[in-house]
């Protein structure tokens, strides 16, 4: 038996909001009626085993899919009534497939600066001393500041990641997109990154942020809230100390798990 969840009113000042958001590719359900809003001050992580959804739905904050079903909105618009174009600028995404597309000869300061004109590989764009200046800062801000003039293609996969953030972030966008960016990572460039991301976190000024991972230990301190998706359907979805429990994890993943927390971190086990 089906039973059909309200449709929750529309908040014009969320920064995003999906109301019964499904997905459907042919006979094959991605998403299945995803009610989500993400308010200004949150920092949410999405997890969710390999084709659960998350990149999916991460695919909609970004304005690069429309629903199926139901609706979608971003700083009050709804996709598909306004020009994705409009919005896009005021999104920082970092993906794997945008990563795929960057030059491996391109400068590491030009993979930033040319993120202010929303393209992928310097051409003839003119960017002045204040844009170089402030895709110089994001550099240093994530840790890469030291390889601004080398070529992106000799940087380690930690390295690049952290070129990606920064890339996403040379707009000032109000929702900033992580798409598993400690992902190919070692031990040590994992725990740099989850320490530069929590002082992310703690920035006043930090736009909204979703980050999707596999991983509990990948999880920032500062990050609020969380959701975690099993077969593109919601299996628990609100503030991160109700969310991350050893049931709802053991749901999400299928297998029996054990949870702790550790110094603002967390961790996972098999259970047993």
């Amino acid at each position: 038996m089906r039973f059909d969840r309200a449709v929750p009113e529309i908040n014009p000042d969320a920064v995003l909001q999906l109301a019964q958001v499904t997905i459907r590719r042919g006979e094959k359900v991605l998403l299945d009626r995803i009610d989500w809003t993400v308010e200004l001050d949150e920092h949410w992580v999405l997890l969710g085993p390999n084709g659960a959804g998350k990149t999916t739905l991460l695919q909609i904050a970004a304005a690069a899919m429309h629903p199926t079903e139901g609706t979608a909105y971003l700083f009050g618009e709804q996709l598909g009534q306004i020009d994705v174009f409009e919005l896009r600028p005021r999104i920082g995404f970092s993906s794997a497939a945008l990563a795929q597309r960057i030059p491996s000869q391109e400068l590491v300061i030009d993979v930033v600066v040319s993120a202010g004109y929303s393209v992928i590989g310097r051409w003839r764009e003119a960017y002045g001393r204040l844009d170089v200046r402030r895709a110089s800062k994001l550099l240093e801000r994530f840790g890469v500041g030291e390889f601004a003039e080398r070529r992106y293609g000799t940087l380690s996969e930690g390295e690049r990641k952290r070129v990606q953030i920064a890339r996403a972030m040379m707009t000032d966008p109000e929702l900033l997109l992580l798409d598993e960016p400690a992902a190919g990572m070692d031990l040590g460039g994992r725990e740099d990154l989850v320490a530069r991301l929590a002082r992310f976190n703690a920035d006043p000024n930090a736009p909204a942020s979703v980050l999707v991972t596999h991983h509990v230990e990948e999880i920032p301190p500062g990050t609020t809230h969380g959701m975690l998706l099993r077969e593109g359907r919601i299996v628990a979805s609100g503030l991160i100390g109700d969310v991350i429990t050893g049931p709802n994890l053991s749901a999400a993943f299928g297998v029996p798990l054990a949870v702790w927390r550790s110094g603002g971190r967390w961790f996972a086990r098999a259970a047993g």
